[in-house]
């Protein structure tokens, strides 16, 4: 039973101050929490000041590490963040109308899928909601996760091998690779391509990082949110060689696969990438491709959002978009 105390604790208690504490709670900092809020530095502190003064309770102690929660503060911190996301689904949520929204979206994707799908997914849009703006934002970018979690980015487009229990995440479809070259290459005289030719031939690999920038068996991992940074899955590459007694010859890395046709084009280098990557070169350049020599179970194409977000009419709207547009421009081809 509440007591009197409790009773005049709850009868003055701004709810925004509980949304300061929950993300100070979340993200063990002042500032990280006045960027996921969108305040000043300054209000979050003047906000920790007045919910301490009316709890009776310091709440957190600023240490080396960053702000650590007292006993009282985790005591209340799951609770209070189940009453946050109820009062959200109960009372704050809006309808949303896509024909009359003037909303922006944020969406972190790489080149590639930016190359494939905006086309699709603008044109849907235009048909459905001509107010809503995107905005694209590179998902090669190192502080993904933390974007994420502070709402700068709505919803991430990738392949991630592990994502942490604070984000959702949905498949969208799954990816299959082939072997890209140029028309004309010798390779395409042969029947069926030989696991060989992928040691003894040049390859041009995409890839926004390796071992140097933390990368580990072709993924970066970063507060739990592990991403794909080859665009390939380069450890079934070299298993498959290995298995032969070969290695693969990589002659050219690139960070975006934007320079990928003049470099194929004039060259007898070799390229693994996804096939609707491909099929979009080949209709447009002087390429080809061909299955791979060697067998790569397909990737997960998945979409990643903080999971604040999963009850939010509009966010739901824009998943259902991207599903069905990449179920149409992306799927099994």
């Amino acid at each position: 039973m509440m007591g009197k105390d409790d009773t005049m604790i709850g009868s003055r208690l701004d709810l925004n101050l509980l949304k300061v504490f929950d993300a100070i709670y979340q993200e063990r900092s002042l500032l990280k929490a006045s960027l996921r809020l969108n305040l000043s530095q300054s209000a979050v502190s003047h906000a920790l000041s007045r919910l301490r003064r009316s709890v009776g309770d310091d709440l957190f102690v600023r240490t080396v590490e960053g702000m650590r929660p007292t006993q009282r503060a985790m005591e209340m911190a799951s609770p209070l963040r189940e009453a946050l996301r109820t009062i959200h689904r109960t009372v704050a949520l809006e309808a949303f109308d896509p024909a009359n929204s003037t909303r922006t979206f944020v969406i972190a994707a790489n080149d590639y899928l930016t190359s494939t799908l905006l086309g699709a997914l603008v044109a849907r849009l235009g048909q459905n909601a001509p107010g809503v703006e995107l905005v694209i934002r590179p998902a090669t970018r190192l502080d993904l996760a933390q974007q994420i979690d502070v709402g700068r980015i709505d919803l991430a487009i990738g392949s991630f091998r592990h994502v942490p229990d604070h984000l959702e995440a949905s498949v969208l479809c799954q990816q299959e690779e082939v072997l890209l070259m140029r028309s004309g290459h010798p390779l395409l005289a042969l029947k069926t391509i030989p696991l060989v030719a992928l040691s003894d031939t040049g390859l041009v690999a995409v890839s926004v990082g390796g071992p140097e920038e933390g990368a580990v068996e072709g993924y970066i991992s970063e507060r739990g949110l592990a991403r794909q940074s080859d665009m390939f899955g380069r450890r079934h590459l070299e298993k498959a060689l290995a298995e032969i007694g070969r290695v693969p010859k990589f002659k050219l890395t690139l960070p975006h696969f934007l320079a990928l046709p003049d470099v194929m084009c004039n060259t007898d280098l070799l390229a693994i990438v996804p096939k609707a990557l491909a099929n979009s070169l080949c209709a447009r350049f002087n390429l080809e491709h061909r299955r791979l020599p060697y067998t790569a179970p397909p990737t997960d194409l998945k979409a990643v959002w903080h999971c604040r977000n999963s009850p939010e009419p509009g966010h739901g709207w824009l998943r259902e978009q991207l599903q069905q547009v990449l179920q149409q421009t992306l799927g099994q081809q």
